[in-house]
């Protein structure tokens, strides 16, 4: 019995491996600086320099032993500095009307799961902003894949969608890497439904790093956690140093409405930073719908995460919420109309909420041409 065990695994030995000899000899010759090439052709690659005056000088006044003291808060001109690759075909209702790209561009259609065209589009843009005196970094990757075309039947395997999007905000304080690969049930040419699975890498949001210094009754032992940081109070000659020994403070009103605030934004900004970033897996599901005519289109789409998997980590967002799931979730609108050859109106906008951070942007307006 053994030897004919081993006949029958040798047999099967010699197959599978003249099986895979064959499907590799019968693969074809992939060219991968066409390929490269094909991508590549009709990309945009742009930098821009954008600048202008920030918000006005602001006078300030204090009295000092009876003295009047006059100051000047100065805010530095805005400026961003922006770098970026971009293939995106644009949708009926986009119009390309800038002959550069300048880098202040905001396409809505950018957050979209679904391009216009099959195959693979990208963005690759990052900004370094100073807006209203703050410097931050913005971010925003993306590789989209849709393929949908000719494939008849509403299982068709081709009707599948993925996107893989690094974002950061410096305004909503939000950063994270996220995949998604979705099944898309095409109910018509317009509208399609899809579902799949979304992962998301970033910080761990809902820690707060001030909950072990709450006292029971709910207060906060700010002097205490300042003292652990470095700084130093002497209360008897009202002197009030920081971990350098410089005096910030003459008085328990100043240090506690002006220094204790910044001492506890940079604890818990260091707090946060000394954390590594965990993944959070999550069921996802949508829609898109884009119908356009030269005098009406609409453009929508929405997704939303009802479940994630608690993988019972100690930073888990389970562990910040009363309810052990809950809605993280985007959409956006772009609907516009010419109701006559004078009139017409739009619509625009796109709203996201993950882990109970919020942002969003939207625009409308009318149009009348007089002639």
């Amino acid at each position: 019995m053994s030897r004919i065990l081993t006949i029958i695994l040798l047999c099967l030995s010699t197959v599978i491996n003249a099986q895979i000899q064959f499907n590799l000899d019968s693969l074809p010759k992939i060219d991968f600086n066409e390929v490269f090439k094909n991508h590549l052709k009709f990309a945009t690659v742009y930098g821009a320099i954008n600048g202008g005056t920030s918000i006005s000088d602001m006078s300030t006044f204090s009295v000092t032993s009876g003295q009047l003291e006059e100051g000047l808060i100065e805010t530095p001109y805005d400026y961003s500095f922006t770098l970026g690759v971009r293939k995106i075909a644009r949708f009926g209702y986009e119009n390309r009307a800038n002959t550069f790209y300048d880098g202040t561009e905001s396409n809505y259609t950018d957050a979209a799961t679904v391009g216009k065209v099959q195959g693979f589009e990208y963005l690759f843009e990052i900004d370094y902003v100073r807006q209203q005196g703050i410097d931050y970094i913005d971010q925003h990757h993306f590789i989209r894949y849709s393929s949908d075309d000719n494939c008849d039947g509403p299982l068709c395997i081709d009707h599948f969608a993925a996107k893989v999007e690094y974002v950061k905000d410096g305004f909503a304080d939000v950063e994270y890497f996220e995949l998604s690969e979705r099944y898309r049930y095409k109910k018509d040419k317009n509208l399609a439904f899809s579902i799949g699975a979304a992962h998301r890498l970033a910080e761990p949001y809902g820690y707060n790093p001030l909950d072990e210094w709450l006292l029971d009754n709910g207060n906060l032992h700010y002097t205490y956690l300042a003292i652990q940081e470095g700084y130093s109070v002497d209360v008897t000659n009202s002197e009030y140093k920081d971990p350098s020994g410089n005096i910030v403070a003459n008085s328990a009103d100043v240090w506690k409405e002006v220094v204790i605030p910044q001492v506890l934004a940079d604890y818990t900004e260091k707090k946060r930073n000394e954390l590594e970033n965990i993944i959070q897996h999550s069921i996802v599901i949508g829609f898109d719908y884009y119908k356009y005519s030269k005098k009406t289109w609409l453009h929508a789409w929405g997704n939303l995460m009802p479940w994630h998997y608690n993988d019972g980590s100690e930073f888990s967002y389970h562990n910040y919420i009363e309810d052990e799931q809950w809605y993280d979730y985007s959409a956006g609108l772009i609907y516009g109309i010419k109701y006559n050859k004078n009139l017409g109106y739009f619509i625009e906008g796109k709203y996201n909420k993950y882990w109970n951070r919020e942002w969003y942007d939207f625009k409308f307006g009318v149009n009348y041409v007089i002639f």
